[in-house]
């Protein structure tokens, strides 16, 4: 037995367990300077656009568009109910005042023909005419004798006079002057339209904002630019309130003038139809007459919108 000597057996060959290593990675660890290997990120489908937010918000919308169009026509539905119903259930007298289903009948048939386009073309042409030449003559007159004071002194008692006096109340003047073609019923139009573009044409002028006005003064201006950059824009509310009301003027004028001495229009459609007792075209004539002012209006109120878009609207 020898002491001091290492008793331990060696390892057969091949067998030799290798020598611990300092800092030996933890298992799944990457040793150092290795690149390390992750495994893919999963594909990320793209994110949806919010279709539901947006379907959200239109139906929304369309529900908006739908009451307001219920509220819109309610009224007419029920005026259109009542005047089917009541000739039916014997509350009014038939004969005068038929069902609007026969008024609907006799429309179709008078459009049918042609004579409806005839006559609503005829008429147009006058009131178009007649509301077109007093919008030209108005606007600029009342400018003038809005602004220009000794100029609203002279002819401040004329138009006293006139505007006083019903266009109707001239027609047989217009007629002894002017025959009983179509310069006379042309004219009444003119005559009739006149004053309420002109009489809101002048109220604007003098009711512009003097501050806006002495500060564009105070910038040298001349009047035309003056005028340009101030009072038409500051009196393009009042004006076209004078034009709507001219709009519907340059209509109901003209009907009563052609029911005097005419061959052709609504006015002579209405009045030959009440003459040879066909009541339901009667009613047609006037029912297009209104959907005539209807419509002319609400051209005139999208017109007024667009030249109105500088204005910041109020706040409520």
């Amino acid at each position: 037995m020898t002491t001091g000597t290492d008793t331990t057996a060696p390892a057969p060959a091949g067998l030799t367990a290798p020598a611990p290593a300092e800092n030996t990675p933890a298992e799944g660890t990457a040793p150092a300077g290795a690149p390390v290997l992750r495994p893919p990120a999963p594909e990320t489908a793209a994110a949806p656009a919010p279709a539901t937010t947006w379907t959200k918000s239109g139906a929304l919308a369309v529900l908006r568009a739908l009451k307001a169009v219920a509220v819109r026509t309610a009224a007419l539905l029920a005026l259109t109910a009542l005047w089917e119903i009541a000739p039916r259930a014997g509350l009014v007298d038939a004969t005068f005042l038929p069902p609007i289903s026969e008024v609907a009948v006799a429309w179709w048939e008078l459009a049918g023909d042609g004579q409806l386009a005839d006559h609503t073309q005829a008429s147009l042409i006058r009131s178009f005419g007649g509301f077109a030449i007093a919008v030209a003559v108005a606007i600029p007159l009342g400018l003038l004798i809005g602004w220009y004071r000794p100029l609203a002194d002279f002819l401040g008692p004329l138009l006293e006079v006139f505007r006083n006096t019903a266009a109707l109340a001239l027609l047989p003047v217009f007629v002894l002057l002017l025959g009983i073609g179509e310069t006379s019923k042309v004219s009444i139009v003119v005559y009739a339209c006149l004053w309420p573009v002109l009489l809101n044409t002048i109220s604007a002028v003098r009711n512009a904002d003097p501050t806006l006005v002495r500060l564009a003064r105070s910038m040298d201006l001349s009047t035309p630019r003056l005028f340009q950059k101030v009072i038409l824009p500051a009196s393009v509310p009042a004006i076209f309130t004078g034009i709507r009301l001219a709009g519907a003027v340059s209509i109901l004028v003209l009907v009563a003038a052609e029911m005097i001495g005419a061959k052709a229009g609504l006015g002579y459609l209405i009045n030959a139809s009440q003459f040879n007792f066909a009541i339901p075209q009667m009613y047609a004539g006037i029912i297009t007459i209104s959907a005539i002012g209807v419509a002319f209006n609400q051209l005139l109120v999208t017109t007024e919108r667009r030249l109105s878009l500088w204005r910041v609207p109020s706040s409520s």
